[in-house]
């Protein structure tokens, strides 16, 4: 994960407005050890720091544990061995603490990401994680579902947040449909977290009643383990890219209420299997929804939208449900 391969190191985040301009800078000192929900700031220990430390005491300790120097001085023969038995030792236990931090931050992120889904629940609002590989048409489908969504007469607002490490590229072309955008940009950064989500749900203040896509950076690895505050994951697979794609990052399809095949109007001049992709997909994970798509040409959209309709009446049923436990909480 990111905190292992130091990703995220050296950039910090920016949330731009396309609308207005407004850019919004976060440190990348900064990232990790604040902890923030929309509308308000406060700071958490750890972070960061502690990870870049940790990676850079193991490398160390791993670039010296191979090999002993020798060398004389004076007549005299000198073996540090000894040297590189300690921070080969050092190395095991720096091992150990960086598995303790990647734990410590993703506790904090999943705090975070709590404070987001109360926010957004306390607003009636359905939030979806889409995430992908990169190109496999995550902002074309948005686009498509946007349009055909207005022209259907929906009464449903659905807002997005885009995550790219750079560009503003996807934020102007979701914003060429009149839909309210805002962008974040990750530097570095492999993934959005909760965080980066709480700044950008400030900025971008959605409706009560909304939906809210999140477009994550393209990633089948990291943003798997990164709750960000939604209601689902839903991974969009390209029939560009292979189907034994659920097998090598089973860690996302597992995490995922909703596989969504597209492109499928390529399938004439591919060689794809369709059904061998989705028995692999559930093969590790039985409960995972499937639905096959093309943006470009519409085959399918209309059961993604019959899919979205359930889920944000699901979560309305499930706000009342909380809503009358507390009530005959208070009645006591």
């Amino acid at each position: 994960m990111c905190t292992t391969c130091g990703c995220s190191k050296g950039a910090g985040t920016v949330i731009t407005d396309p609308e207005t301009g407004e850019r919004i800078e976060t440190p990348a000192e900064e990232e990790s050890g604040a902890a923030r929900e929309p509308g308000s700031w406060r700071q958490v220990a750890g972070g960061a720091a502690g990870v870049s430390v940790a990676a850079h005491l193991h490398a160390r300790a791993h670039r010296h544990a191979h090999a002993a120097h020798v060398h004389e001085h004076d007549g005299h023969v000198h073996s540090h061995e000894h040297i590189h038995e300690q921070e080969a030792a050092i190395a095991a236990a720096v091992h150990g603490t960086t598995i303790t931090l990647e734990q410590d931050l993703l506790a904090k992120n999943q705090l975070l990401a709590e404070h987001n889904r109360g926010w957004l629940a306390s607003r009636h609002i359905t939030a979806l994680n889409l995430v992908s590989s990169p190109g496999a048409g995550k902002t074309t489908l948005l686009e498509r579902t946007i349009r055909d969504l207005r022209d259907l007469q929906s009464a449903q607002i659905i807002q997005v947040i885009e995550g790219d490490q750079a560009t503003l590229n996807d934020a102007e072309r979701i914003r060429a449909t009149g839909c309210r955008v805002v962008q974040i940009n990750t530097g570095t950064g492999c993934h959005l977290d909760a965080g980066m989500v709480s700044r950008a749900l400030a900025q971008l203040d959605p409706p009560s009643h909304a939906w809210l896509m999140i477009e994550n950076v393209g990633n089948l690895v990291c943003p798997a383990l990164f709750d960000l505050g939604e209601q689902a994951k839903v991974v969009i697979l390209s029939v560009t890219e292979g189907e034994d794609k659920p097998l090598k990052y089973p860690h996302m399809f597992r995490a995922s209420r909703l596989m969504l095949l597209s492109k499928i109007d390529l399938l004439p001049h591919l060689r794809f299997d369709v059904a061998r992709c989705i028995a692999y997909a559930r093969q590790v994970n039985p409960s995972i929804e499937v639905l096959q798509v093309s943006a470009q040409t519409g085959e399918g959209m209309k059961g993604w939208y019959a899919w979205l309709e359930t889920v944000a009446l699901a979560e309305a049923g499930e706000t009342v449900r909380q809503g009358a436990r507390g009530a005959a909480a208070g009645s006591y």
